[in-house]
């Protein structure tokens, strides 16, 4: 398959619609199901005023949203890393934007250079994200209980990526 041709736009005001768009059962089923509207609005002021890290919506060429993908500064074991995560919306999944979307927001990382070390914590049960930290170079570190959403453990996978490793495209 030919990687898709996407965009990273920086959140906005404007992509609330998007939040919502995200926020359904499906969606959301490996991350604590769908979030009420004051929670959606509290995490669309965390991306818009986002520390350390950028939100982005993912667009192809035309303009048309199709997800979203950050990265963000954490502690994770005692080290300063990036997380990542992403959603793409269903009727884009299967064509390669997930895979895309991480590989641009790997080189917004490195271009940021905080950090060597990125990471991303999909379900165990989330094929299609581990399948995408596969495919883009990610190393699987072990298998972990990961704190998401707040007050909530779910068994996760904890993939890192090298950020200082030279650049490669696997996928």
């Amino acid at each position: 398959m030919n990687r898709p041709s996407i965009h990273l736009v920086t959140w906005s005001d404007s992509d609330l619609s998007l939040l919502r768009r995200i926020n359904t059962p499906a969606m959301r089923a490996h991350v604590g199901g769908p979030e009420t509207e004051d929670q959606l609005l509290r995490r669309h002021h965390r991306y818009l005023t986002l520390r350390g890290g950028r939100m982005f919506r993912i667009e192809l060429p035309d303009g048309e949203a199709t997800g979203s993908v950050a990265f963000w500064s954490r502690v994770w074991r005692g080290t300063d890393v990036y997380e990542s995560g992403w959603n793409v919306l269903p009727e884009f999944q299967g064509q390669g934007i997930a895979t895309a979307a991480v590989q641009a927001v790997l080189a917004a990382a490195r271009a940021d250079g905080r950090h060597r070390w990125l990471h991303a914590f999909p379900s165990v049960a989330n094929a299609g994200s581990n399948a995408v930290c596969r495919k883009v170079g990610f190393t699987l570190v072990e298998e972990t209980d990961f704190e998401y959403p707040p007050g909530h453990l779910m068994r996760s996978n904890d993939w890192r990526y090298d950020l200082h490793a030279p650049v490669a495209n696997p996928a």
